[in-house]
């Protein structure tokens, strides 16, 4: 017998796709002290909850392929056609707002 598929609910309106690999080559580069991931503040910025409570999901990805010297790669769902590539140490106010609008 096949198992049955399982809805789960999410207060999802959209996902932030982080490149991790980016992530892991610049080492941190963001927050207050530069240490933290771009993901992990993204999550603080952005949340409004935590996992699947939340309004935003912040998931980091494998390689997205497109490798900029000391940036990140950001995909909004909500815009897929619209890739962000975001410098170490950018200004994170900024950030939030281009992803949040």
């Amino acid at each position: 017998m096949a198992p049955t598929l399982k809805r789960i609910r999410s207060d999802w309106q959209g996902a932030i796709l982080v490149c991790g690999k980016c992530s892991r080559k610049i080492n941190g580069g963001f927050g207050k002290k530069g240490h933290s991931s771009l993901a992990k503040v993204l999550r603080q910025l952005l949340g409004g909850g935590k996992g699947r409570k939340s309004t935003l999901g912040v998931v980091e990805t494998k390689c997205l392929g497109l490798c900029p010297k000391r940036a990140v790669i950001v995909i909004d769902s909500r815009r897929p056609t619209e890739w962000l590539s975001i410098p170490k140490g950018a200004e994170l106010g900024e950030v939030a707002a281009r992803l949040e609008s």
